[in-house]
């Protein structure tokens, strides 16, 4: 028994000053995932039991990897890659409205817990696709340029949950302009 109290005793102990250690380096890797809503319909899933599912321009799942680097106690930067992505499906066939976005974003931390950011999202090859019955949407846009705020909460230092505001339009040939501002929330793991 005195062997397991010990082990257990070692293994916090261990865990504490890594954790420690963790806090002081200012370069983090991080990853996430989140979900976003709103925007403009882009297209509407008709499904054969009467049911319906609108594609938007702003809604959909989105993952995020990159790194967050600590300036100082009070600012940090964090420069991500996301896929972001809104779909449906069925046997017969599917809608996808998908994009690449690259973010960057600065921020002021209120204390331990709290930051809140601004910065730009670039997304890079927004497009609108389907296959099977629901064949012929189709839309490319233009990549675009939009600004970003966000609130950020610290539950441990390791794990962060984002609350967001994107104002984003994108622009296609032959297609109107789309209104894909959004709200967005997602959970982050810091390594």
């Amino acid at each position: 028994m005195k062997k397991f109290v010990f082990a257990v005793a070692a293994l916090l102990a261990t865990m504490g000053a890594a954790q420690a250690q963790a806090q002081t380096r200012p370069l983090h890797g991080v990853a996430g995932l989140g979900v976003s809503f709103g925007g403009d319909d882009l297209a509407t899933a008709k499904y054969t039991n009467g049911h319906s599912q609108d594609i938007k321009a702003g809604s959909g799942v989105y993952f995020t990897i990159g790194a967050d680097y600590r300036l100082s106690q009070q600012f940090s930067v964090q420069g991500t890659f996301n896929y972001h992505v809104d779909t449906t499906s069925a046997n017969n066939g599917n809608i996808k409205f998908e994009r690449f976005p690259l973010e960057l974003l600065g921020y002021y931390h209120v204390n331990n817990d709290l930051r809140i950011g601004a910065g730009l999202r670039y997304v890079m090859d927004p497009k609108l696709s389907s296959s099977g019955v629901a064949s012929g949407i189709e839309a490319n846009f233009d990549n675009t340029t939009s600004p970003v705020a966000e609130v950020e909460y610290f539950f441990t230092p390791q794990v962060g949950m984002k609350v967001r505001y994107v104002k984003e339009t994108f622009k296609g040939k032959g297609y109107y302009d789309v209104k894909a501002n959004h709200v967005g929330i997602s959970g982050n793991f810091y390594f």
